[in-house]
């Protein structure tokens, strides 16, 4: 039988782990694997001391990785995907016709489209905001719209994208610390994401209608496209591979055979329209697209991809792992969840305590990377309990972290948006409505219980009710 501390040593220990994370993110600036694989050891080392068994922890460790392995599968074939659909000129494409179809008194809307279109395909809303994003602000400077307003689309078109695309890492861990399959967690974040982001449409319209006399034009744009045309081989075929993956992930196929499709689609364009060599392919997979354009702004929006870019999302899911089952053995997490338990007394109740508990533990940390790994697998056990779906977990994780983000001035991609774009948090916010509204219509949704799932996946349209005995 395993042992487990008492309430005084459990609570001991879980103060002292997370104050050495908050002053690892927060004061230290420390990268936040280090910080969870450092608290984690420290949790082990005291649980041992006091009476924890090493092999109970070990056999939690190897459960707990063997839960994440297909998402680490899932994390390792999207590297390789990325990369192959830049070395094809998949990639480049879309970036390619995306500005192609600028038009001056729907620059905002488009702007905002295009991004969404982005990040979708490619998984990475800061890579949407760090290449495409820049060139739509140098866009905006020559039409003379204002650059908060321009911000705000990008923000919001790459935010939406980012939470919507299976690509995403973000996306893919929150539907893994929720246990979750990733097509339901994204089509779930539909309900809170799509109003937002359909207030945020009109927004762009209404505001557009204002600039319609600009012309299109900025040295970015222009730089963009010559420089892709010169450098691959743009045709629509090059469409395909996303087209492909994204209609079958829709479908319910497995997700792992489906990006392996995608993969060979890329390799195969990248042999037939680049005229890529066997190596040059491989060397896509493993390090992704590593060539030069001659064009800063290009290779910054290319230079990307390979298994070797997501390891370091690996090593924080393991790092994840290393703090969170110690905590498991040691009965912490229990002394948690029945804390919880003894402050609510039903599931409407577990689902606005865990929103503004992970609301704050990421305002508090400005990363939703920690925040993931430390509280979803904590509170996955009360959804069971009380008899609501995991992926009103995942959904709950995602709207108060992947895009309420932009909103805090200090988090990681707060701050990435405000020094890329060179606009303050505070001046482009307001005109990024999706950022803010997902917690309002979620919040909503949890007090009338309207979209919010049960544990059997049917969905209860009328107020929360009821215990679980």
């Amino acid at each position: 039988m395993r042992n487990s501390l008492s309430i005084a040593k459990s609570l001991i220990l879980l103060i002292a782990s997370v104050l050495i994370i908050f002053g690892g993110v927060i004061l230290i600036k420390a990268p936040s694997t280090i910080v969870l694989a450092a608290a984690g050891m420290f949790t082990i080392a005291l649980s041992t001391i006091w009476g924890i068994k090493w092999n109970d922890i070990q056999n939690d460790l190897i459960d707990n990785l063997r839960t994440m392995l297909p998402s680490i599968l899932i994390l390792l074939s999207v590297g390789m995907l990325v990369g192959s659909w830049i070395l094809s000129g998949t990639v480049p494409v879309m970036v390619y016709y995306g500005l192609k179809i600028l038009r001056p008194s729907t620059f905002l809307l488009t702007a905002a489209l295009i991004c969404s279109l982005m990040s979708v395909m490619s998984g990475t809303s800061w890579g949407t905001i760090g290449t495409v994003g820049v060139a739509l602000m140098g866009v905006s400077t020559g039409l003379g719209v204002p650059l908060h307003f321009t911000a705000g689309a990008v923000v919001v078109g790459a935010i939406f994208g980012d939470k919507l695309s299976p690509l995403s890492d973000t996306t893919v861990l929150a539907s893994a610390v929720a246990e979750v399959d990733i097509v339901d967690h994204i089509k779930y974040m539909l309900f809170t994401t799509i109003p937002g982001f359909f207030i945020s449409l009109v927004l762009y319209l209404i505001i557009g209608l204002n600039y319609g006399n600009g012309t299109v034009g900025g040295e970015s744009l222009q730089l963009i496209l010559n420089t892709l045309e010169a450098t691959f081989n743009l045709n629509p075929i090059l469409l395909l591979p996303p087209v492909v993956v994204l209609l079958l992930i829709f479908k319910k196929k497995p997700t792992l055979p489906v990006f392996a499709i995608g993969i060979i689609l890329g390799c195969v364009l990248a042999f037939i329209f680049q005229g890529n060599s066997l190596l040059e392919i491989a060397n896509a997979l493993n390090k992704g697209y590593t060539s030069s354009t001659g064009a800063p702004i290009v290779d910054t929006m290319l230079i990307r991809g390979g298994l070797n870019s997501m390891l370091g999302t690996v090593a924080l899911l393991i790092g994840a792992v290393v703090f969170g089952s110690p905590l498991r053995t040691a009965g912490v997490i229990n002394v948690i969840l029945d804390k919880i338990k003894s402050m609510t007394s039903n599931s409407k109740g577990v689902l606005v305590s865990v929103f503004l508990l992970h609301g704050g533990l990421f305002v508090i940390t400005g990363s939703y990377y920690v925040t993931f790994a430390v509280l979803g697998p904590m509170v996955r056990p009360l959804f069971d309990k009380f008899g609501l779906h995991r992926k009103n977990l995942s959904r709950t994780l995602e709207d108060t972290g992947t895009a309420f983000a932009p909103v805090i001035p200090w988090s990681v991609t707060g701050a990435f948006i405000a020094s890329t774009l060179g606009v303050p948090t505070g001046e482009y916010i307001l005109y990024a409505p999706m950022t803010y509204l997902g917690l309002v219509f979620g919040l909503l949704y949890m007090i009338t219980g309207y979209k919010i799932a049960k544990s059997d996946d049917t969905e209860i349209n009328t107020t929360l009710k009821g215990e679980i005995a």
